[in-house]
């Protein structure tokens, strides 16, 4: 996923482990766009990804691309412009400014939706 969101530009990616967390995920990526035409072209992509993993995805936001959630099962991904992004502050939210995405590798990300999924 993370590498993905980087051959789209995507920007400040935050990778979020949260298994034992929540029930909700096992993962969940934050990153931002430039713009909303980018926020839903990164949404497109990231969707086309996960569905070729074998993934169900669902989406919700993508009528104005300010914030797009794909919902990959095991991997939630939220997509922001950046305003909007610092708005909501999902990060603090989670406690998770530890995990920046030069820490997981795309392929470990990955390899985990995979073994659980």
């Amino acid at each position: 996923m993370v590498a993905t969101l980087e051959d789209h530009k995507a920007e400040d990616i935050v990778v979020l482990d949260l298994k034992g967390r929540t029930s909700i995920t096992d993962h969940m990526v934050i990153a931002s766009g430039k713009s909303a035409r980018q926020v839903g072209a990164m949404a497109d992509h990231v969707q086309e990804a996960l569905k070729h993993a074998g993934q169900a995805v669902a989406m919700e936001g993508m009528a104005q691309c300010d914030w797009v959630l794909v919902d990959g099962g095991d991997i939630i991904v939220h997509l922001f412009r950046p305003e909007v992004r610092a708005f909501y502050n999902l990060e603090k939210m989670w406690g998770a400014l530890e995990a920046k995405a030069d820490a997981p590798t795309a392929a470990s990300v990955r390899a985990a939706a995979m073994k659980d999924g």
